[in-house]
C-alpha cells in the first residue's frame, strides 16, 4: 500500500515492466520524473486526471497517453470511485528508486528513493 492507493507488478523482464496501479477517490501521486524510462498509462476504470509537465488532461476511461522519459508527471483521482490504470514501463533501468519527486501530498523527500 501507498498513502494514495496500491500497485501491483503483473510482468517484469528486461526492458520492460508491466503494472496495475489503483488510486483512492481524491487522492493522487506525487509530482515526479524518470531519469531512465517512459512509461504508457492506459486507464481502465477512469476518470483519471493527468499532469504531464504544463498540461492537465483528464482521461476517460479507455483513454490512454505517453510519459516520456525525464517528463514531469502526475497521476490523481479526481472522482468518488477508485481508479485504475494499466502502466507499461519501457527503459534501460526500471528501479522503484527512479523518481525524482518535486511536489507530493505525504511530505515523501525529494530525493531518488
Amino acid at each position: 500500500m501507498r498513502p494514495w492507493g496500491a500497485y501491483r507488478s503483473i510482468l517484469k523482464t528486461d526492458g520492460h515492466q508491466v503494472k496495475e496501479i489503483f488510486v483512492e477517490p481524491g487522492q493522487r501521486l506525487s509530482l515526479q520524473s524518470h531519469q531512465h524510462r517512459s512509461e504508457h498509462w492506459i486507464v481502465t476504470a477512469g476518470p483519471a486526471l493527468v499532469t504531464l509537465d504544463d498540461r492537465e488532461l483528464q482521461l476517460s476511461t479507455g483513454d490512454h497517453i505517453f510519459i516520456p522519459q525525464g517528463a514531469r508527471h502526475r497521476l490523481a483521482n479526481p472522482g468518488p470511485k477508485k481508479i485504475k490504470i494499466i502502466e507499461v514501463q519501457i527503459g534501460d533501468y526500471l528501479g522503484e528508486d527512479d523518481i525524482v519527486r518535486y511536489a507530493d501530498d505525504y511530505q515523501r523527500n525529494r530525493e531518488n528513493r
